[in-house]
């Protein structure tokens, strides 16, 4: 009898004290959410999610558990909460131990290695021989007007299977690139006076209506050749007004006036 209430009165310390810390915890102020406004939240999200938060933050204290000062994370532990915070949808209220924009990081730093997988080369081309090497360049600096394909030839023939970018990238080291001739720059200062530039410029009207306006200038003196404007501009719209830029600018010279000119008309009547 006397164990029997030992026991009754032990079992109801233990009740008492489960009830005074959950009142505790129930009214310990959260900067996030209390207790009980988390628990009211939880009744309307689904099982899954709620399975997959329960997993997040047990492997969080499974990481504290290892009574270290700064919690040191493996790659298995990372990936693991990067995976479980996918599938929560307050993953950011979930964490304690780490920071959001710790969990963002390790989500591009997975998915950088992923696509460094992806975009590996899916075989690694064995590496040819100091003497496939040696034959290349000799075909190239006894032939010099043999290309890559006809080496490449000649190599099959022989029973040698050597890609043609391989072939090209020793060819280059027997054949010199060629000086490059005038830059882009040098052409355009050169022809300046024989170029027109053309472009699109849309403009609004007081209406806020787009209007779409053609205009053609010669690149060496910048005098505007031509401009058109048009609501709906069509192939034959701009080709019509690349050729009345072109005849207004013949016209523009005094000994070609005259719209009549015979010089003129059969390259009018062709072009219209």
């Amino acid at each position: 009898m006397h164990g029997i209430l030992a026991f009754i009165k032990r079992l109801t310390s233990m009740s008492f004290q489960a009830l005074h810390h959950r009142f505790i915890d129930w009214t310990k102020p959260d900067t996030a959410t209390s207790l009980l406004v988390g628990t009211l939240t939880d009744l309307a999200r689904s099982k899954t999610e709620l399975v997959a938060e329960n997993a997040l933050l047990r492997q969080q204290l499974i990481i504290l558990s290892r009574h270290v000062k700064r919690p040191v994370f493996k790659k298995s532990d990372r990936m693991l909460l990067v995976l479980l915070a996918r599938a929560v949808r307050t993953w950011k209220q979930a964490l304690f131990i780490i920071q959001p924009e710790t969990l963002l990081r390790w989500h591009r730093q997975g998915f950088q290695l992923y696509w460094k997988y992806k975009s590996r080369t899916a075989s690694a081309k064995p590496k040819i021989s100091a003497e496939i090497v040696a034959l290349i360049k000799d075909m190239a600096k006894d032939n010099r007007l043999w290309g890559a394909e006809r080496i490449r030839g000649e190599l099959l023939k022989l029973g040698l299977r050597v890609c043609k970018r391989t072939i090209q990238k020793y060819m280059r080291q027997v054949h010199p690139a060629r000086p490059r001739g005038q830059n882009w720059k040098t052409f355009l200062h050169t022809h300046a006076e024989q170029i027109w530039a053309c472009d699109f410029l849309p403009v609004t009207d007081l209406l806020f209506r787009s209007l779409y306006a053609f205009f053609i200038i010669e690149l060496h003196s910048r005098r505007v050749i031509h401009v058109g404007v048009t609501r709906s501009p069509t192939d034959a719209w701009t080709a019509q007004r690349q050729i009345w830029g072109g005849l207004r600018s013949d016209c523009a010279d005094e000994s070609h006036r005259d719209s009549h000119n015979s010089l003129f008309r059969p390259a009018r009547e062709c072009h219209l």
